[in-house]
Formats: C-alpha cells, structure tokens, sequence
C-alpha cells in the first residue's frame, strides 16, 4: 500500500470514529435529560411530602425562620425548600424573583405560586406564596387552620393569582 492509500484510510477510520462518538454522545443525551427530569421529580415529590408533614401547623404574619411551631407563607417555603438544598430569601416578594418563569397551564409539582391577596394587595403586588403539589392544588398556610392544601381554581385564588416561578 502506498502512503496515500494509508493516508487515506486513517482519514475514514478517523471520520467514522468521530461519527460513532458524536452519535453515541446524541443517543446519550436523552438518557442524561430523563435521568435529570427523573431527579427533579423525585425532588419535587419529597418537598412535597415534607411539607404536607407540617399541616394544621398554625398561621402567624412574621413568624422566625427558626421554628417549626408556627409558619407564615414565606417562612413555610423557606423551610420546605431549605431542607432539599434549595435557599429561598425570606419574603414571598423576593422568592417571586427566584428561578424561573413557568405558566399556569405548565405547573409541575414544587412550583412556587405566588397571589396578590389580603389587606395589603392591590391586585398585582405579592403578598403570598404556595407550593404547588399537582392536580389544581396548593400547599400553604394563610390564617386559620395553618398550614393546609387548596385548590387554585376556587374563586379567591383563581382571582389573586398572579404568577408563578420554577425553583426546581
């Protein structure tokens, strides 16, 4: 064989070697974005779960970050999500600036929902925050019983809804 021919075969080789990788890389891709959307689910759900654990718990406007006897919105979240490596700033103004924005036809669960309610509302400034746990439902504490689950859709959610982030 002569220079040339070799020349020309390690030329082939080497395209068909970066073909192969390049397709082994594209086949993995898919796999790598399941097993990411997988984890964030799995993430989700224990939130979730961890907060259900704190229903009934009773409502108190500025309640400490460090305790678990009593929750406002934006504390109950700062310590749901805290515990699964997520740092939410401690009002529900700043945590409606956390993450990313995501529609209310594409809530997933973990979602942050954020309503513009109560005496100090005025109809598009945030004043409280839930999680959102799937099917039309929220995690939250607002008044009396404490920390409970609502549905968005009644009325005075539907009304206040303002928008919602993606922090997951």
């Amino acid at each position: 064989m002569t220079k040339h021919t070799w020349t020309h075969r390690f030329a082939v080789i080497g395209i068909c070697s970066s073909l192969a990788l390049s397709a082994a890389i594209t086949i993995a891709n898919p796999v790598a974005a399941a097993t990411t959307a997988t984890a964030t689910t799995s993430k989700a759900t224990k939130i979730v779960n961890y907060g259900k654990t704190f229903m009934g718990t009773p409502y108190k406007f500025g309640a400490s970050t460090t305790t678990t006897r009593n929750f406002d919105c934006s504390s109950l979240m700062k310590r749901i999500y805290g515990k699964y490596g997520v740092t939410l700033p401690r009002t529900s103004v700043a945590q409606s600036k956390k993450g990313v924005a995501v529609s209310k036809a594409n809530l997933k669960k973990g979602d942050l929902l954020f309503f513009s309610t109560g005496s100090r509302s005025n109809g598009r400034n945030i004043t409280h925050v839930g999680m959102y746990i799937g099917n039309g439902k929220m995690l939250h504490t607002y008044g009396s019983p404490g920390v409970m689950i609502t549905d968005i859709n009644k009325a005075h959610w539907k009304k206040t809804y303002v928008k919602a982030r993606r922090v997951l």
